[in-house]
């Protein structure tokens, strides 16, 4: 079927880029960052974070881990029991702890240097943009919004977060991994001739589920969905965005940008009686500006082959990005092991300590768009193209004010409802 042709943008959206990119200038000049010592290495950055689940202490982790002279130093999230937890396990000050939907502004008003972005995935463009008028460099996790007007939000924000020379780094950590970085580079190289195809996986069994009983029947409906976020495609974005992005982000490595189109399909068979939207599988074709696709599968279903990885096809030989190369050129990566999760924090650290602060949130927002583009084409049935993506969808499906109060059951499309993209 044929793609949806590129509209103009709505007016909210035109209002909204309208209003970040006219702002880039005027918040270059102020808000800004705290030098560090290009040369000493150790000194201090105060450290928030926002979002406190188990990825966010995971992150805040690698971070303490990754350099010397961090402190985590102020904590936020919607629920008090997560800031208690990990205030008892970085030693945070109780008046440095901070919750509610607008804990994140709380967290931005005091004087930390830089801040880990781990709440649910629609929470991201607005945490995101917040945290750049504030002035602080970032570290958020994948993906970095929900739907395309998202998407366009992070854009604008991380332009002007590169204006006001602000460290941005983000979870896609095989981008620093170096087996990934190794075997990619020969890949560019033309070690397996020019890329003709490939298959990137994230295929396991299932996932956690948060039934509304004990302390969780006292919160709203709103409120039970945000504690049960992964369920809800307007929070997480769907499977095929929240998780299979470190795959996809991969093939769009490989090939230099992303695809130009999309085709895919899909379906919800495996969660039973489950509340949630989202779907539990999807097949997803690619294609490339060189005219190759890519085949992107993902799963969850119970008592299933796991297979989370990526394979390249080119002219001269195959690949697994992840270690090795077969064909003309064969090659193994026998390198030392090193934690990748830790790595991309020491990248981060290294590069603000530098005054040259790296900025990786334009490419990552790419790569979310990318699964978006899969998941739109999935639901809909329909070939989307990535013009369309860009410039065309007014899909906006993440609550303009979030607070306690009724669910939100019904605002994400399925399959057949193309005036909703």
């Amino acid at each position: 079927m044929q793609s949806p042709q590129p509209t103009s943008l709505s007016r909210r959206d035109f209002v909204r880029l309208s209003a970040l990119t006219a702002g880039a200038t005027a918040l270059a000049a102020g808000s800004a960052p705290r030098a560090f010592g290009a040369t000493s290495g150790s000194d201090r950055i105060r450290v928030g974070v926002i979002g406190c689940g188990g990825r966010g202490t995971g992150a805040a982790q690698n971070c303490l881990d990754s350099s010397p002279g961090i402190e985590i130093v102020a904590l936020a999230d919607l629920f008090q029991r997560q800031t208690d937890k990990a205030r008892e396990k970085f030693k945070v000050a109780p008046d440095r702890c901070f919750n509610g939907f607008d804990c994140h502004e709380k967290l931005l008003a005091t004087d930390v240097d830089m801040v880990i972005l781990a709440a649910p995935p629609g929470f991201r463009p607005s945490h995101f943009s917040a945290a750049v008028a504030a002035g602080k460099h970032i570290f958020m996790e994948k993906p970095v919004a929900v739907d395309p007007v998202g998407v366009r939000t992070v854009i604008e924000a991380a332009k002007v977060a590169k204006a006001k020379r602000l460290g941005v780094g983000v979870g896609t950590q095989r981008r620093h991994q170096a087996s990934y970085l190794e075997v990619m580079k020969r890949i560019h190289d033309g070690d397996i001739g020019e890329l003709v195809g490939g298959q990137c996986y994230w295929n396991g069994e299932s996932i956690w589920f948060r039934e509304k009983k004990d302390w969780l029947a006292g919160l709203t409906d709103f409120e039970w969905q945000c504690w049960n976020w992964y369920h809800w495609d307007w929070l997480c974005g769907d499977q095929i965005v929240e998780q299979h992005i470190h795959n996809i982000d991969v093939m769009n490595w490989a090939f230099g940008g992303p695809p130009v189109k999309f085709a895919g399909m899909g379906g919800r068979q495996n969660r039973g009686n489950i509340p949630g939207n989202i779907w539990d599988h999807f097949a997803v074709e690619m294609e490339y500006a060189n005219g190759a696709r890519v085949s992107s599968y993902c799963r969850h279903a119970p008592k299933t082959m796991t297979r989370v990885s990526e394979r390249l096809v080119g002219t001269k030989g195959v690949s697994d990005p992840n270690s090795s190369i077969k064909g003309a050129k064969p090659y193994t990566f026998s390198g030392p092991p090193m934690d990748p999760y830790v790595q991309e924090h020491t990248d981060l650290i290294k590069s603000i300590r530098a005054n040259e602060p790296i900025n990786d949130a334009i490419r990552v927002a790419e790569s979310t768009l990318t699964a978006i583009g899969g998941r739109i084409a999935a639901y809909t049935g329909r070939e989307i193209s990535w013009s369309w993506l860009v410039s065309g969808s007014k899909l906006d499906i993440f609550p303009k004010n979030p607070a306690p109060g009724p669910g939100l059951y019904g605002a994400v499309p399925i399959p057949g409802a193309v005036a909703m993209v």
